[in-house]
C-alpha cells in the first residue's frame, strides 16, 4: 500500500512538474506573440494636412509605421510631394523630408485608395466656428459619409480634430449608413501646443483615447507604445468623455491666462508688480507656474475657438457657464489694451503717427496668425490714421494674404524702427528679447516702448532712456 502511494506521489509530481512546464511554454509564446506585434509597422492614412493632421502622420512615419496623407487641395499636396512643408513648426521640417526619403510618408488626394490601403483612419479636419460660437463639423460629415462607401474590410476611425460632445456618435452613424463592414470610431484629441507640437507628440504628457471597443484598444495600445516609453499613462474612456475632455483642457488653459490678465491689470491699478505676484502664486504646487503669463490676450486656432464651443454647448445642454463667458469678454478686451495706452499718450486721432510692430503670429515658433492679437490691433490703429510698419521672423506672408498692403513690412525688427513715434512688441520672439538699444535709439523718432509680453526688466529700461509700458508693471518714465 505504501508502494502504491509512493508511485502515485511520483506520478503526480511528474505531471504537475510537465504542466509547469507546459504553462511558462505558452506564457513565452504569448509574450512573444505580444512583442511581435508592437513591432509590426502599422498602415495609417490621415485626412486633412493641417497643423494637426501633418504633425500627426510624419510623427507616426517617425516610428516605422506606413502613413498616407489625404487632402483636397492638390496643389497642397503636389508641393508636398515635391518635399516642400506648408506649414512652419520647429523640427517638423526634418522628419518630413527624412519619412518621405525613407517611403513611411506620402502625400494624395486619393482618399478612396488611401482608406482601402490602411487600417487606421485618422479625421484631421478643420471644425471652424459657426455664428454662434458651435463648432462646424461639415468636413468631417463629409468624409464620414464618403467612408462608409470607401471601407473594404474593419478599419478604426479617429477623431483627431477637436470635435464637440456626441460627434463620435454622429460619425458612426453616417458611415453605419453605408457600410457593410465592421468598424469602430474612436476619440483620440490631441494635444499639441504650436511651437512644440513635435516634441509634444513624441513626449505625450498623456494619451486620450475614447472608445469601449477591446479590438480598437488593443490596436491604439500597440500604435503609441512607442511613445509612453517613460510610463506617461494612455488614459482609456469613453467616446463622450474624450471628446469634452479636450475642450476642458483649453478652457481651463485659457480661463488661466484670463485671470493673470486681471490680476495685472489690478496690479497697474494698486502699484503691485505682476511679474512677482505670477512668481509668489506660481510656486503653489496646486496653482504652477505655466500659463501665468500676462499679455495681450490669447489667441491661435484652439483656445478661442474651443471656449466658445464649450460654451455654445453648455448653453444647448440648459446650462448657464457664467466663468466661460467671463473669459471670452475679458479676452476680448484684453487684444486691444495696448491701445489704451498708446491713446493716453498720443491721443485718440493717430493721424501721422508710425508705430512699428514687433511680432505677428499668435505665439512664438509658428506662423499662424488665427485670432492673432496683432491683426486686432492693426486694425484698431489703422481706423485711428496710424501707419503700421511690422516685422515677425515667420508670419509676414500669411498676414499679407490677410490684410494686403495695408501696412509695411520689414526685412528685420530694426529696420522697421526707422522714423517710428513708439515700438509696440505683441509676440515674445526669442529674436526680440535682446535688442541693440543704441541702434534703436538712433532710429526711432521717440524712444518709447509698449510691451505686450513683458520682455524687458523695468530697470534695463530705465537705464537706456525708454518710455516703457508693459502689463501689470509699474510706468518707467525714461
Amino acid at each position: 500500500m505504501y508502494r502504491k502511494l509512493e508511485k502515485l506521489y511520483i506520478l503526480c509530481c511528474l505531471c504537475i512538474k510537465t504542466l509547469y512546464r507546459q504553462i511558462a511554454v505558452a506564457q513565452m509564446q504569448v509574450h512573444y506573440s505580444v512583442s511581435s506585434s508592437y513591432l509590426y509597422p502599422m498602415k495609417i492614412s490621415v485626412i486633412g494636412t493641417g497643423y494637426v493632421g501633418l504633425v500627426t502622420g510624419t510623427c507616426f512615419a517617425e516610428t516605422g509605421n506606413h502613413v498616407i496623407c489625404v487632402d483636397i487641395d492638390a496643389a497642397k499636396v503636389a508641393r508636398m510631394q515635391a518635399g516642400e512643408i506648408p506649414i512652419y513648426e520647429p523640427g517638423l521640417e526634418t522628419l518630413f523630408h527624412r519619412n518621405i526619403k525613407q517611403g513611411n510618408l506620402e502625400f494624395t488626394t486619393d482618399l478612396k485608395a488611401a482608406v482601402e490601403q490602411t487600417d487606421i483612419v485618422f479625421l484631421a479636419l478643420p471644425t471652424p466656428p459657426n455664428e454662434d460660437g458651435s463648432a462646424d463639423l461639415k468636413y468631417v460629415l463629409k468624409v464620414a459619409d464618403d467612408l462608409g462607401h470607401i471601407i473594404n474590410g474593419y478599419k478604426i476611425i479617429i477623431d483627431k480634430s477637436t470635435v464637440p460632445v456626441g460627434t463620435a456618435d454622429l460619425v458612426r452613424a453616417r458611415i453605419a449608413a453605408n457600410c457593410k463592414h465592421a468598424f469602430d470610431v474612436v476619440s483620440n484629441p490631441e494635444f499639441l501646443r504650436e511651437g512644440m507640437a513635435v516634441e509634444d507628440f513624441m513626449k505625450p504628457e498623456r494619451v486620450v483615447i475614447g472608445t469601449e471597443s477591446e479590438k480598437a484598444q488593443d490596436m491604439l495600445n500597440r500604435l503609441y507604445a512607442p511613445f509612453v516609453r517613460q510610463g506617461n499613462p494612455i488614459i482609456f474612456m469613453d467616446e463622450r468623455s474624450a471628446e469634452l475632455t479636450k475642450y476642458a483642457a483649453n478652457a481651463f488653459l485659457a480661463t488661466k491666462i484670463t485671470f493673470m490678465n486681471e490680476i495685472a491689470n489690478l496690479c497697474e491699478r494698486l502699484g503691485a508688480d505682476v511679474d512677482m505676484v505670477r512668481k509668489g502664486i506660481g510656486s503653489d504646487s496646486r496653482i504652477g507656474k505655466r500659463f501665468l503669463f500676462p499679455g495681450v490676450g490669447y489667441g491661435g486656432s484652439c483656445f478661442p475657438k474651443d471656449v466658445k464651443a464649450l460654451n455654445q454647448m453648455a448653453n444647448s445642454a440648459g446650462y448657464d457657464f457664467r466663468v466661460l463667458q467671463s473669459v471670452m469678454e475679458v479676452n476680448d478686451n484684453q487684444r486691444i489694451i495696448l491701445l489704451e495706452k498708446i491713446i493716453h499718450q498720443f491721443g485718440s486721432d493717430l493721424h501721422g503717427k508710425t508705430f512699428a510692430i514687433w511680432g505677428l503670429a499668435f505665439k512664438p515658433n509658428t506662423d499662424d496668425i488665427r485670432e492673432a492679437p496683432a491683426l486686432y490691433l492693426i486694425e484698431t490703429l489703422l481706423e485711428r490714421g496710424a501707419k503700421i510698419q511690422a516685422f515677425d521672423p515667420e508670419a509676414m506672408a500669411n498676414v499679407k494674404k490677410e490684410i494686403g498692403d495695408t501696412i509695411q513690412y520689414g526685412n528685420n525688427q530694426y529696420e522697421v524702427l526707422q522714423n517710428a513715434d513708439a515700438l509696440i512688441i505683441v509676440t515674445e520672439w526669442s529674436v526680440f528679447r535682446t535688442p541693440d538699444f543704441e541702434l534703436m535709439k538712433k532710429s526711432m523718432k521717440n524712444k518709447m516702448i509698449f510691451d505686450g509680453r513683458n520682455l524687458f526688466e523695468l530697470e534695463e529700461l530705465r537705464e537706456q532712456g525708454f518710455y516703457y509700458e508693459s502689463i501689470g508693471r509699474k510706468i518707467v518714465e525714461g
